[in-house]
């Protein structure tokens, strides 16, 4: 365990990824810290390993995740949001509200794009809030998590998401009627 820690703190790149591919059964909380912390790893492969680690563990890990959510990282917030997601951990979706107006667009569009995978219904009102998020990208998020969760869009709602004229949002939003 001790050479796992040291290697997750400073070993290189891809001895990060070589150790992080063989913790996906991992309970040990000191470990699960350390997978956590790698979210926000320089190297975007090590990030992505830590990742894949996260959603595979078969282990109830739900509280170190959620516990993360308040991380002074960003990545570690936006991230662990799209982990809980993807592990289809709904008693999450309280704390993940509460991420769709942090301050950080990255975490807001992560956060509303969890919500809408999580099919998170009490969430109706912050994605509706977020499709006109002045960030691109949340906006992004909340159109697809409008798809989602089958939510109504007033049309001057979509006229003022579609007034940068991107084509990805002309795409959600021909996918939302």
């Amino acid at each position: 365990m001790k050479n796992i820690s040291k290697v997750l703190e400073s070993g290189s790149s891809q001895e990060k990824i070589k150790i992080l591919e063989t913790l996906d059964k991992t309970y040990n909380p000191i470990i699960l810290e350390k997978i956590i912390s790698k979210l926000d790893d320089n190297n975007i492969q090590v990030r992505g390993e830590a990742f894949s680690s996260l959603v595979l563990n078969e282990n109830d890990i739900s509280n170190f995740l959620i516990k993360s959510l308040s991380s002074a990282s960003k990545n570690i917030r936006g991230f662990a949001s799209l982990v809980l997601a993807n592990r289809n951990e709904k008693n999450a979706i309280p704390e993940i509200i509460k991420l769709a107006k942090d301050e950080r667009s990255m975490v807001r569009s992560c956060a509303v794009g969890a919500l809408g995978h999580l099919r998170a219904k009490e969430a109706e009102a912050i994605v509706l809030q977020s499709l006109l998020d002045s960030n691109l990208e949340v906006r992004k998020s909340a159109l697809q998590a409008s798809i989602y969760l089958k939510i109504k869009v007033p049309e001057n709602m979509k006229n003022e998401i579609n007034k940068y004229r991107d084509s990805e949002i002309e795409k959600l939003l021909f996918k939302l009627k």
